[in-house]
């Protein structure tokens, strides 16, 4: 265990070293300052009695809720993109020759190689993502006087689906030895397949009369992670303080994350160095 984060911490200084972290890091604070001068210039307080004159305060809540969704949905899904360009190249960088050789030099093991670069990828965006989100949230939360704790707990909704996605990374990372192939992969299951996959579950099926193309398309479904729901449902139920009404996108996420890890785990003991 003192060895996975020894190489989480060393993937975070990587980062660092590549500016990797200070370019996300600057991204989110330019995003929060903006806010920041935007609240200041509108008059909030003219706007809300505008739409809500009698002040009630269950439908002030509901506003601000949307006011907040509304804001942090685009930069959630931006942040995920940049996240997955930002760390694609970490596992092939430790696979180039020289590097690899002095991590094989050290009283480190192959699995705990891979395991530490993949959770020092998911700490750099954890951080980047809190950092983002708590901004965000604090702008809202002091120019309204309305802390909703449940909105941070987006925070973990997008570094999950960043860690499903990220495994997919790490896989092709070990296969190809390059970043382009699984960034690739991660951006089309993001953007294409999920949502596409989603959508043939709820609707396309109306559509088809072969049972064997509806069969196949709900077999892809519970294969493949569920981006969209995570990003989608499940925020803004989470944003809400609703909680999570199914937990099947989640668990066959996680399912999926822990098999594609296993799978790169044994590819990397397998390779000769």
């Amino acid at each position: 265990m003192k060895n996975i984060w020894i190489m989480t911490l060393y993937t975070l200084r990587e980062a660092l070293a590549r500016k990797v972290f200070l370019f996300f890091l600057g991204i989110s604070a330019l995003v929060i300052i903006g806010m920041a001068i935007i609240f200041s210039i509108i008059d909030t307080t003219a706007l809300i009695e505008g739409i809500n004159p009698s002040g009630n305060k269950v439908v002030l809540t509901e506003i601000i809720t949307v006011l907040e969704l509304m804001i942090i949905s685009p930069l959630a899904g931006l942040c995920l993109l940049l996240a997955i360009f930002s760390s694609s190249s970490f596992v092939p960088v430790m696979l180039e020759k020289g590097n690899i050789d002095l991590l094989l030099s050290k009283p480190v093991s192959r699995n705990q190689m891979l395991l530490g670069k993949y959770f020092g990828g998911m700490l750099v965006v954890l951080i980047n993502i809190a950092f983002l989100i708590i901004g965000v949230w604090l702008v809202i939360s002091l120019k309204f006087s309305y802390w909703d704790f449940s909105f941070l707990s987006v925070i973990l909704v997008v570094t999950f689906t960043f860690a499903v996605l990220y495994s997919i990374i790490v896989l092709f990372g070990v296969i190809t030895q390059g970043s382009v192939f699984g960034m690739m992969i991660a951006y089309f299951i993001f953007l294409i397949l999920s949502p596409v996959l989603l959508l043939g579950k709820e609707r396309l099926h109306i559509l088809i009369e072969s049972d064997f193309i509806k069969t196949i398309v709900e077999g892809l479904y519970y294969i493949f992670p569920k981006t969209s729901e995570l990003m989608g449902v499940i925020t803004i139920n989470l944003a809400s303080g609703k909680g999570i009404a199914d937990y099947q996108p989640v668990l066959t996420s996680l399912l999926f994350l822990i098999l594609v890890l296993i799978y790169s785990l044994f590819l990397f003991n397998r390779k000769d160095f």
